[in-house]
């Protein structure tokens, strides 16, 4: 029996609201491309999505605590890091401090759009696919 949502949509359910987040964050970019001394930022998908769902990214192993003395990885911590939104590296200087490049942040943005649009969809095929084992037709 499954005991929730995530059972069922994988890590598609987890994918979608960071695919959302990074939106609204490429949005903000565009939004103070005339803002001076603004700094364009992003979120890190891969080590964002690795915390989230609690994956070992690399070769690196967790870290367990076996025994009471030992200190042990924290997972809520681990996503917390994961969380922060990085600055973007700067492809071209201007005189008021202001890093975003409008062309770079349109081309993430809709690469972006085609990441949360596959995600939805493939959440919407897992729900047509239990409604039809539910009732047995596909409408």
């Amino acid at each position: 029996m499954l005991d929730k949502p995530d059972s069922l949509f994988g890590v598609h359910a987890q994918a979608l609201g960071l695919w959302q987040r990074r939106a609204e964050v490429i949005s903000s970019n565009l939004a103070n491309a005339d803002t001076p001394g603004f700094l364009a930022r992003d979120l890190d998908f891969r080590k964002v999505m690795a915390a989230a769902t609690g994956a070992v990214e690399g070769n690196a192993l967790p870290m367990t605590a076996t025994s009471s003395g030992h200190i042990g990885g924290n997972p809520a911590m681990a996503l917390a890091d994961a969380d922060r939104m990085a600055y973007r590296v700067e492809t071209q200087p201007t005189m008021d401090g202001n890093t975003v490049d409008t062309q770079v942040e349109q081309a993430q943005f809709a690469a972006n759009a085609i990441h949360y649009q596959a995600s939805l969809g493939f959440i919407n095929g897992q729900i047509h696919t239990m409604r039809l084992a539910i009732t047995g037709s596909s409408s």
